[in-house]
């Protein structure tokens, strides 16, 4: 059965697609991957770890609302709450309860945890500058 000119270019452009997204889970993968070992021989975190303390830092009060933490770190609530458990363990962040909602919960940064990712950023920032660049 032919293929019309209309149905080639689609297949060429399908191909295109495909191969832009696996180029991307590429990036993706090997960028994480030098990122998780570098960040854990160096300050004892993973990628996962660093980008909870970032957003932390970043908040005004250096504390975020769990479930919307969640939501940024792109993690279900039963995995950031056992990255945050870890996290508490080490004296990076603690949990406090929202006076305003009893069911809220904040994770907070701790001078500990500011402090090991201050000393984490610039590791993280020249790997991606390394890696990234094109």
């Amino acid at each position: 059965m032919a293929t019309t000119r209309e149905e080639a270019a689609s297949l060429r452009d399908d191909d295109q697609l495909v191969a832009q997204w696996r180029d991307l889970l590429d990036r993706h993968a090997r960028t994480t991957c030098a990122l998780e070992k570098v960040l854990q021989d160096r300050h004892q975190l993973g990628v996962s770890e660093f980008e909870v303390l970032e957003r932390l830092a970043a908040c005004d009060k250096e504390q975020h609302r769990m479930q919307g933490l969640a939501d940024t770190v792109h993690l279900s609530q039963s995995a950031l709450s056992r990255l945050i458990g870890r996290l508490e363990a080490d004296g990076l962040v603690m949990r406090s309860m929202c006076s305003d909602d009893r069911r809220g919960i904040f994770a907070c940064l701790t001078p500990a945890g500011r402090e090991r990712y201050e000393a984490a950023l610039p590791t993280q920032r020249q790997l991606l500058a390394e890696l990234l660049s094109d």
